[in-house]
């Protein structure tokens, strides 16, 4: 089908504001190849089937809208209190002075600007790989925009099991940064890597991030999203699991005022396991679209997605989750929750809970509900003693505890236990 008119114009004018980026031989022509793939879909809009529920236009308009950063000093999406390995990148660019020392036993940190000069490197099997891979059956044009215009992030070989985090970190300093990050993960048999992310990151941010899971290696994602609410991003992790592996992402969404995130995960070994969670929290003028896609295309493979939103004074959150089970993938076992927690009559939550199967010996199951506190149970803890304020703080955390129960890593789960409550606190004073 033919691109139209308006997208073209629209790509057009987008890309004559951005440079690619020069580099070797197989940087060079990844990304040429994504932006023949972008030219033949155009950017994105309402009119597109999965962007019905989302306005993309502060995604693809030339210039990134201007958004203030936050005036306190101290930024409440942090792991300050967990062993890690920071990798800092102010408004997209990596800060090697605020950066430790990459150096860290099973595992391998380059810059991708740095590598991305070079005409042989490992990454030359991955970057853009996956995200092609992903583009069908739905097209996922901004990420191909990333794909071929990103000149930094990191590549990330692990051979081993690192003691440490890897913590990337991105600070929001100028109010019209337009931050675009490409990170390459690959995992070898048997490994193991914990990646952490927070911070605001720019003006509007452009994230993609490929992980290629060899046979009985682990991932563990856990991201915060927050701080300058006036902020605007589209992320997107595309994840290959081999036989045996397992990918965990958990995100939690507070503040901003759009926010997409895309998931596309594809189980192509027999006996993985892929979960991805989520845990949104909004106020005011607030959207937050959590987009995912789960391909089983093996046997014995499970995955989940489980996804919690909290909404009031007209905040909106999407969820669109779909599982595809193909020819053959047999034993599958796939599960899908998305709920919101409505906090008023003026929010709301839109979600497409979808399910394609072509395998007869399948466990699979999808649901979705919104609705506002439970009535009864506040009116338990009211007649208790407890303030009506912290009483609807305490249901609201209980009603996140599915979704921020995916963390396996007990401090970590404590730490994101500890954003939410700080966040429901600073609302309500």
């Amino acid at each position: 089908m033919a691109v139209a008119q308006a997208k073209l114009t629209a790509l057009e004018a987008r890309l004559d504001a951005l440079i690619l980026p020069e580099g070797g031989l197989w940087a060079t022509g990844a990304r040429e190849a994504a932006l023949g793939r972008l030219k033949a879909m155009g950017l994105p809009d309402r009119r597109d089937e999965y962007w019905k529920f989302t306005r993309p236009d502060s995604l693809v308009q030339v210039e990134a809208p201007h958004a203030a950063r936050f005036s306190d000093g101290d930024d409440p999406m942090s792991f300050a209190a967990i062993d890690r390995l920071n990798v800092v990148f102010v408004d997209g660019v990596y800060d090697a002075e605020a950066s430790d020392d990459p150096t860290l036993e099973g595992v391998k940190i380059e810059r991708l600007s740095a590598a991305a000069k070079t005409d042989i490197h490992w990454a030359r099997d991955l970057y853009g790989v996956l995200e092609e891979r992903g583009q069908t059956p739905v097209a996922r044009p901004l990420a191909a925009l990333n794909t071929a215009y990103a000149s930094d992030g990191v590549l990330i070989h692990v051979t081993g099991r690192p003691s440490k985090a890897i913590n990337l970190i991105y600070i929001h300093k100028s109010e019209s940064s337009d931050a675009i990050l490409h990170h390459v993960i690959k995992l070898e048999a048997g490994a193991e890597l914990t990646v952490l992310e927070n911070g605001p990151a720019a003006a509007r941010f452009n994230k993609v991030m490929e992980v290629d899971i060899a046979d009985k290696a682990s991932f563990h994602h856990i991201r915060t999203q927050g701080r300058d609410h006036e902020r605007r991003a589209v992320t997107h992790i595309f994840a290959r699991l081999g036989a045996q592996s397992r990918f965990k992402s958990f995100t939690m969404t507070a503040n901003g005022v759009m926010t997409r995130n895309e998931c596309v995960i594809e189980l192509a070994g027999d006996n993985g396991v892929a979960h991805v969670a989520g845990a949104a929290m909004g106020d005011g003028d607030f959207h937050q679209d959590d987009t995912v896609f789960v391909t089983h295309d093996a046997v014995n493979c499970e995955s989940r997605q489980v996804f919690k939103k909290v909404l009031r004074n007209g905040a909106t959150g999407v969820f669109q989750g779909k599982i595809l089970v193909k020819q053959g993938a047999q034993k599958t076992d796939g599960y899908q929750i998305s709920q919101a927690l409505l906090l008023d009559e003026d929010s709301q939550f839109l979600a497409k809970p979808e399910l394609e199967i072509y395998a007869d010996d399948v466990a699979c199951s999808h649901g979705s509900t919104s609705g506002a506190i439970d009535e009864d149970a506040l009116y338990y803890l009211r007649a208790r003693g407890v303030p009506k304020p912290l009483a609807t703080d305490l249901l609201t955390l209980s009603f996140l505890a599915e979704a921020v129960d995916e963390i396996e890593n007990e401090v970590l789960r404590e730490e994101i236990n500890s954003q939410l409550s700080g966040w429901l606190e600073r609302r309500s004073r």
